[in-house]
This record gives C-alpha cells, structure tokens and sequence, in this order.
C-alpha cells in the first residue's frame, strides 16, 4: 500500500520517488509512471521520504506538501542537502505562499490538486529533458565560463564564483542565471525563460520564473551584499542580466 513503503515492478528506465499519503492517489500516480516505463518508489511519510532519497538513487521525486512525520517543505529541504534530483512538489492548498515558500526551498516545480495524472508525468518528463540537455551540452564542451561583473558561471563544473565565494545554486536557478547571463543585455520574456530552462510550455507557469528569480537575486546578495542587481526586471516584459 503507498501508505507504506512499497516498491512497483516496471521497465528499466528512470527513477521516481513518489511521496504522497493519500493512497488511492499514489497508486494512480504509480501506475502512470510505471506505464511510461519508470523504476517506481512509494511512501506516504516524510521522513521515510527523505531515507528512501539517501539510501537510493532516483531522478525524480513528487512530493506531497501536506504529510504525516515532517511536511514535504521539511522534506524537500532536507533531501536538498544532499541530492539533486528533479522534485515536483503536489499541493492541495490554494495559498501562494505555500507554493513560494516550497519553491524557495528547491523545489523546480509544482502542481496544484486537482491535477490530471498525464500531466504531471509530462511536466516530469519536461524537467527530466532540460537535465539531460544541460548534461549533454557540458558533455560536448560547448560551454566555456562567462563572466559578468564579479560574478563568473562556469557550465562545465556547474560552479557559480561571485568575487572569491562560491554560490550554491540548485539545477533550475544555475541554468536560470546562465541562460541570462548568456546574452546580458538581452530582455527574456518569461515565456522564453520557461522553455529554455524548465523544457517547455507543459510547464508554462509566470510565476515558476518570478519565484526563482527571487530566489536567485537573494543567494546573489547573500553572497555580497555589496553586489549591485544585476538581475534586473523590465516590467511587462520579463528579465535581463545587467551587461
């Protein structure tokens, strides 16, 4: 039963964590996964979650916000510590604070119940896509570093420098940040920035950008609160590294 650990028989292929309590929905979201020929993991507790998460290898984790043990926001905070898997929060509450609040602890997207189940596998696959591209590119050596002002964004070691310090970023906000920095000057909408860093418009959401946009500016400053906006916001429009 998904109330419990459990692990579902499929294909070789990706990796899911599924982390959610209401048991009629796991088995769904499994079954879906399991068709499209993902390894499949079911739990419907937090801090099970965040074992299952050390102990194995997975490339995407669903995780539920409203769980028994510790809440997903817990969980997903935790599990960031020391994995950088894809995770895909599910929320049954309305509030945009609580989808803000999951976003800024790492999350790189979210759905909101209800949701259709084929959506939410597309949206993973979508995440899973823009992982492989940004390996695949580093793999080629494509990328040299970019330096703007006193930050330098190396693609290769996925590494950001801001004056001697290093900035940990997650997958989504390094490729944000690089994706900007790729052309400073340039105004993104954030319709481009959805397709270029998140794989596409299944995960067509403003507010994925703004959020970790936010998100971003605030490591950058916490880096050196002395390092002006570079990031800046061209209002109606979407976003631009300062060149």
């Amino acid at each position: 039963m998904p109330g419990s650990d459990s692990d579902i028989s499929s294909p070789p292929g990706e990796s899911v964590l599924i982390v959610e309590d209401e048991s009629s929905l796991a088995t769904i979201i499994a079954g879906y996964f399991t068709k499209e020929g993902f390894t499949v993991k079911v739990t419907g507790n937090g801090l099970h979650a965040v074992q299952m998460a050390r102990a194995m290898p997975v490339s995407v984790i669903v995780l539920d916000l409203g769980l028994p043990g510790i809440d997903g926001i817990e969980a997903c905070r935790r599990i960031r510590t020391f994995s950088d898997a894809c995770i895909l929060m599910l929320t049954a509450r309305v509030e945009e604070v609580d989808e803000l609040i999951g976003l800024s602890v790492g999350a790189d997207d979210y759905l909101t119940k209800p949701f259709s189940p084929r959506v939410l596998v597309a949206r993973v696959k979508a995440l899973l896509r823009r992982t492989r591209s940004a390996t695949e590119t580093t793999q080629a050596g494509n990328d040299l570093p970019i330096t703007v002002g006193k930050i330098t964004i190396d693609p290769r070691s996925r590494t950001t420098i801001l004056g001697s310090h290093q900035i940990p970023l997650t997958k989504i906000e390094f490729d944000l940040l690089c994706h900007l920095a790729s052309q400073p000057g340039r105004v993104f909408t954030r319709e481009q920035l959805v397709q270029a860093v998140w794989g596409g418009p299944l995960v067509g959401d403003d507010q994925l950008v703004d959020v970790h946009v936010g998100h971003l500016r605030k490591k950058l400053k916490e880096g050196n609160d002395s390092v002006e906006e570079i990031i800046q916001t061209v209002r109606g429009v979407g976003y631009a590294m300062k060149g």
